[in-house]
């Protein structure tokens, strides 16, 4: 899946999740020298972690969005930032010791193909590694936004049953991948929120299905999404506390 967004959008939809999901998905992966790929970078939270630790010439990115490719290649100069899918890497074999994709299995078209695809492009025993929002048990940053939804159009095709969103999934596709010594954990983010307002805003940037499904409302719709989202939330201030299911496994 595409995002066909400005880098700022995302930033202010998921990036604020994504960057404090980056280093503990980053030590999990230990992730400590050698080169490293970000497997759909979007605007690059992942990739400015592994930066911060590789040093720009050791880390790869690619992502299917020319506005995410563009922006990272601004915000990081000396990385190799191509425009690419999960399941079809631009890179030779045995080119990388790690490849993690954060936040982007449940968005690939063949999530078992992408996990291959990083397999093949790590040197043997490399590590491979994934986190997915845990949508499947109500543990997502956008769960409740789901929750007010499917409350008022039960039809509504939200985020659960997507690829890893649900307890061991992703271990299973790791596994199918041909990975291992598979391990897994799950990885905890935690967002301040000073008003109802300043969360609500990103939903209405067209990020991801969440942004799709808001954009499609018409005004009397959004507004009943919108006060049941209100009734559902603790008064402003508030935290949103996300978790994201992660494994990672050996090439």
């Amino acid at each position: 899946m595409s995002f066909a967004v400005t880098a700022d959008a995302y930033d202010r939809f998921m990036g604020r999740y994504s960057v404090l999901l980056s280093p503990q998905f980053a030590d999990f992966a230990d992730v400590r020298s050698g080169r490293a790929i970000d497997v759909g970078c979007g605007p690059g939270a992942l990739t400015s972690e592994l930066v911060g630790r590789l040093g720009p010439t050791n880390v790869a990115a690619i992502d299917p969005s020319e506005s995410f490719v563009a922006a990272v290649r601004e915000r990081f100069p000396g990385v190799d930032i191509r425009v690419a899918a999960a399941e079809r890497l631009p890179f030779p074999d045995r080119e990388f010791d790690a490849a993690l994709a954060q936040l982007v299995v449940h968005f690939m078209s063949d999530p078992v193909a992408g996990l291959r695809e990083m397999a093949r492009v790590v040197r043997k025993d490399g590590v491979v590694a994934a986190c997915v929002w845990d949508h499947g048990s109500g543990r997502g940053p956008l769960s409740l936004f789901w929750q007010a939804a499917r409350e008022l159009d039960p039809e509504v095709k939200d985020e659960s049953r997507r690829a890893g969103a649900r307890d061991g999934h992703l271990a299973e596709l790791f596994v199918e991948a041909g990975l291992r010594g598979v391990e897994v954990t799950a990885l905890e983010a935690r967002v301040y929120h000073a008003t109802f307002e300043e969360w609500w805003e990103p939903f209405t940037l067209g990020v991801g299905p969440a942004g799709a499904y808001t954009s499609k409302l018409d005004a009397d719709r959004r507004a009943r999404l919108i006060e049941r989202c209100r009734e559902l939330l603790p008064t402003a201030p508030f935290d949103v506390t996300a978790w994201a299911w992660t494994a990672r496994g050996l090439a």
